[in-house]
């Protein structure tokens, strides 16, 4: 393929998908309510954006039904999974399903979210950007709310954790400090 004066090589489908797959990402499930109804899908392409003013990103892509609903209601809620969340994130996969059925959630700040999940973020709809066969939303963060946890990541085509993260103990601040001090 040319591109100006150069000739730019054509990376394969299966390639890119291959080499992408080893590349890990955060598991999110991505949820909007519109009429009352919810909406959510898994999305691993999240990632943080701005911290002036906090700003993150979401890929979806443009055949999502919960896409169509974010444009029309401009906000978005991104439930951050754990690391024994797996079952979530296939269930909010799946098409055709009552994704929400069996799943305990309740609407904060009248967007869907998943009682279990230790990262929430309530975003405004800031823009949409054009990404080939997805779109890339950009919200302004106006909420959020973090528990202690491992976070669930996806990588190599299977569910894990930041291994270091999941298997270190947890001290104090104070026996930090206290341990710098020494």
């Amino acid at each position: 393929m040319m591109n100006g004066d150069r000739m730019v090589p054509v990376l394969g489908e299966q390639e890119f998908r291959d080499l992408m797959a080893g590349v890990c990402a955060p598991v999110t499930v991505v949820t909007t309510a519109d009429g009352g109804v919810p909406y959510g899908a898994t999305v691993s392409a999240f990632a943080s954006l701005s911290l002036r003013p906090p700003m993150v990103t979401v890929a979806l892509d443009r055949a999502s039904g919960v896409l169509a609903r974010i444009t029309d209601t401009a906000r978005f809620g991104v439930n951050v999974l754990g690391r024994s969340q797996d079952g979530l994130a296939l269930g909010f996969a799946r098409r055709g399903t009552d994704r929400f059925a069996g799943v305990d959630w309740h609407l904060d700040s009248g967007l869907p979210r998943l009682a279990a999940a230790p990262g929430w973020l309530v975003c405004e709809l800031d823009r949409v950007v054009d990404g080939g066969d997805h779109l890339l939303l950009l919200g302004t963060v106006t909420r959020a709310r973090t528990l202690p946890g491992a976070p669930l990541v996806y990588g190599h085509r299977t569910f894990g954790t930041h291994s270091a993260y999941a298997d270190r103990l947890h001290r104090g601040i104070r026996d930090q400090v206290a341990a710098c001090a020494r």
